[in-house]
């Protein structure tokens, strides 16, 4: 962020089948809604989940998302995925034309595997994922961060139910790319 304000990360939920050629895992990603109705999991409460997801990372570092209206490219294009494995990924572009030293994010893709039972909180059952916690670990991607050394933490490597909100690892990681977040006047 620059002059202490805000990075605006812009989102959007897929709309229709979308193809990115160059992604590695979100080549071809939709719309949720078999996600949503195989899961039993309401448009409404998924949107819950994904601005619970969103708030965690705006409370932790300088940066706000907003939602962007259909026809409108947005940063972070969020779906499903219409080659499904795994449970759930991100794809990451760089700007590899700009002069910084560190190539800025150009646009970020999340995909979720409809084929997965997917959930809303915590229960012990691992065979199903929750929701936030995914995004959470999803956008992390999409903003920048990697899987840390260890584990402990939401982007760590393997999904565990034992925290549903942002370690010191993960807003340290944020931090150093975003800032922290200013004081309220």
């Amino acid at each position: 962020p620059r002059d202490g304000e805000p990075r605006v990360v812009t989102y959007q939920l897929a709309n229709g089948v979308v193809e990115f050629s160059s992604a590695r895992n979100c080549r071809k990603i939709t719309n949720l809604d078999e996600l949503i109705a195989a899961s039993q999991i309401d448009v409404t409460t998924l949107r819950t989940e994904l601005a619970a997801a969103f708030s965690m990372w705006e409370a932790a570092a300088n940066i706000t998302f907003r939602e962007v209206p259909k026809g409108t490219r947005a940063d972070i294009l969020i779906g499903a995925q219409m080659e499904p494995e795994g449970w759930a990924f991100a794809d990451v572009f760089y700007d590899i034309a700009s002069s910084e030293p560190i190539k800025p994010i150009s646009r970020a893709l999340v995909c979720l595997n409809p084929l997965r039972r997917w959930k809303v909180g915590f229960d012990g059952d691992l065979r199903k994922y929750d929701l936030r916690y995914t995004f959470a670990h999803e956008i992390g991607h999409a903003i920048g961060l990697d899987h840390p050394g260890g584990g402990d933490q939401i982007m760590g490597y393997r999904y565990e139910e034992r925290f549903r909100a942002l370690q010191p690892g993960d807003v340290k990681g944020a931090v150093t790319l975003y800032g922290g977040r200013p004081a309220s006047a």
